[in-house]
């Protein structure tokens, strides 16, 4: 049995299949889920909705306490990391992390970027020491874990190669953080043209779809065998 760590961080709380204005990323990072439960009914599911209710952002006490070492930390620092020791605990159980996650300005939500901030933790995720040889920092999770990122713009054209990849700071600003703290397994897809809201929208729509179909296909059964 596999866990499923499902992080929805769009500000939209319904879905574009349920409403008109409604979000893309959580329209298909349901239909990932519906259709892995449909291949493995019996893998636990765990739900992070960032987008409704966002991580506390770090603050300098919450700083001073995540680089206090365990054994020294006073009541007030355990208080102030329990919000990101709970959020390392689901994803060190996830064997799959699904995160929805819109272009906001060319970046991630800022809800979600919150989210990174409070599992990217010295001790927890990476490792410091500052008299190692070589490199000081190495990734701590470990245990083959794979990422998806289903994402949505409202332009086009945002892929490696394309005519605006150098502006899309969504997928490589969540892709850089997971591979410092040891997850380098990573799909995408994404849906555009949203503010086109033509038949370009719905034919990427059903593209989209249609990868999500396919890369469940494919992960369901790798996690399956493995």
């Amino acid at each position: 049995m596999k866990a499923i760590l499902h992080i929805d961080s769009s500000a939209r709380p319904d879905s574009s299949q349920e409403t008109r204005f409604g979000s893309h990323t959580r329209r298909l990072t349901r239909r990932f889920m519906t259709e892995w439960r449909k291949r493995n009914p019996s893998d636990q599911t765990i739900y992070r909705d960032v987008g409704a209710t966002p991580p506390q952002p770090v603050t300098g006490g919450w700083i001073h306490a995540a680089f206090t070492p365990p054994e020294q930390r006073e009541p007030w620092m355990k208080d102030v990391l329990a919000e990101s020791d709970a959020l390392v605990d689901e994803l060190l159980s996830a064997d799959v992390i699904v995160v929805g996650a819109p272009m906001y300005n060319f970046g991630m939500p800022a809800q979600f970027k919150a989210y990174i901030d409070n599992i990217v933790r010295v001790g927890r995720t990476f490792g410091f020491d500052r008299n190692r040889e070589g490199v000081p920092y190495w990734p701590m999770v470990t245990g083959g874990k794979t990422l998806v990122i289903l994402s949505a713009r409202g332009d086009y054209g945002y892929d490696p190669d394309q005519r605006l990849a150098h502006m899309n700071h969504v997928e490589p600003g969540i892709v850089t953080p997971f591979a410092y703290i040891g997850i380098t397994d990573v799909h995408r897809v994404a849906i555009e043209y949203d503010e086109f809201a033509d038949d370009r929208l719905q034919n990427s729509i059903a593209a989209a779809e249609r990868a999500v179909d396919s890369l469940v296909r494919n992960l369901a059964g790798a996690h399956m065998a493995a």
